[in-house]
């Protein structure tokens, strides 16, 4: 049977072609869904904006999924060690279908996401779920499994999820060396597609320049290459990387990560709406929790919890009622403090200290904390010099070797407090810092 070509206009990459198997899962209800969820949680209070769902996001990625794809399995760009290493990407006939499997699970790679995306992710749900386990339940899901038996040819579920979550999140599954470039391909912590698009789709939306870099030419020079030549044992573990005329891209891109959780993510008013939602969820929530029922599930979205947030706001015998009106009419709590070099230098725990002390002064419901750590993901990839030779990136940029790591640590006080509250923190401050803190 024919393929029906269907376009989208997505406001980051021109034309988005979707077949009549790809628009099914478009048409699917869990990913109808996705455009009821927003990208950035409450950012649009700050960034008018950002009002961006996960539904674009995902044909997004779906979208470049293809793109670098068709780049590294192309014959002129594939490394005589990879063909040997990944000997799936020398089966032509195959390779369409393992085509079709990336878009599709770069296109369900969110489904699992809770309303308001990561805003309420971690405390909200039973501990060992994330987004990621309710994506591969909802991949394994009876609706989802007639789609993946109704396409031509027929995609495995099993395939779908792994090339969704990856290895690190789909633990209790044997990954082929195959399979994890593929998953890498989505959501790589250097050069995933994942990451990509909502670089560049969240600064497009929150009107700022800081998550722009060349990513055409960054994927025209993405290859998959042994992590080195093997050369003084040396692990030659194929892994995405890059020829070296697309070195300056992947710094642009990792520097704009960076730039765009300093500038955009971590802007404090942002963090303290998604402490305010979180406040309202675990009070609103049946015990406080949302359902890991995936029937359930996909029916709440942004517009049920907004609905909620809007009532609660105007009647003080609602649950949730104090967060709620917080956000409705802008009365979130204000910024106090955030942690800076001097202070660390005196204590490192400046932060919880300063914290402890607020608390003890003014009452845990009245202030708030928010600390981050990026987590530590490697920057190292292999990079193929015009000679050849295969190199670490560390090896050929110093700007990767000095990139910092994005860290925060505000701490956030009832609005009528602020001013008492910062002339006692300006007087105490030496004295707290001097403290010893307990371990936790």
């Amino acid at each position: 049977m024919a393929k029906v070509n269907h376009e989208i206009r997505d406001p980051i990459h021109i034309f988005i072609k979707l077949d009549s198997d790809e628009r099914q899962i478009l048409n699917s209800y869990p990913f109808q869904r996705l455009r009821y969820v927003h990208q950035l949680a409450m950012s649009y209070l700050v960034y008018p904006g950002a009002t961006h769902k996960r539904f674009e996001h995902s044909l997004g990625v779906m979208e470049l999924a293809g793109r670098v794809f068709d780049v590294v399995t192309h014959k002129n760009n594939v490394h005589d060690k990879v063909k040997e290493l990944v000997p799936e990407i020398n089966e032509e006939h195959k390779l369409g279908y393992w085509r079709r499997a990336i878009r599709m699970a770069a296109l369900c790679h969110d489904m699992g996401h809770l309303p308001f995306s990561h805003a309420a992710e971690k405390e909200l749900l039973p501990e060992g779920w994330d987004h990621e386990r309710l994506t591969i339940e909802i991949v394994f899901s009876e609706e989802m499994k007639k789609i993946w038996e109704q396409v031509t040819p027929p995609l495995r579920a099993e395939d779908i999820a792994k090339l969704a979550v990856g290895p690190k999140k789909y633990k209790d599954k044997a990954f082929s060396n195959w399979e994890a470039i593929l998953s890498e391909i989505i959501i790589g912590d250097a050069f995933g597609v994942d990451r990509m698009d909502y670089l560049l789709r969240d600064s497009h939306h929150a009107g700022v320049a800081y998550g722009k870099f060349d990513h055409f030419r960054l994927i025209d020079t993405l290859r998959i290459l042994p992590r080195s030549t093997g050369d003084e044992g040396g692990s030659i573990e194929p892994v995405l990387g890059i020829e070296e005329g697309g070195l300056h891209s992947s710094e642009a891109l990792l520097l704009a990560r960076y730039f765009m959780y300093t500038q955009v993510y971590f802007h404090p008013v942002r963090r303290i709406y998604d402490i305010h939602l979180k406040d309202f969820l675990s009070e609103w929530l049946p015990k406080g929790k949302f359902p890991i029922d995936i029937e359930v599930l996909k029916k709440v979205t942004d517009n049920e919890v907004l609905a909620a947030i809007l009532e609660a706001s105007s009647d003080n015998s609602k649950k949730g009622h104090d967060p709620a009106r917080r956000i409705i009419k802008r009365e979130h709590y204000k910024l106090l403090y955030r942690k800076n070099p001097e202070d660390i230098k005196i204590n490192p725990e400046s932060g919880r200290l300063l914290f402890e002390a607020l608390k003890n002064r003014y009452g845990s419901d009245v202030v708030r904390r928010d600390p981050y750590t990026q987590k530590n993901s490697s920057l190292e990839f292999p990079v193929l010099r015009s000679n050849k030779r295969i190199l670490s990136s560390y090896d050929e940029s110093e700007t990767l070797q000095k990139l910092p790591i994005a860290s925060f640590d505000f701490i956030f006080i009832r609005p009528d407090l602020v001013s008492e509250a910062d002339n006692w923190l300006k007087k105490n401050l030496t004295d707290i810092l001097k403290i010893v803190p307990e371990e936790e």
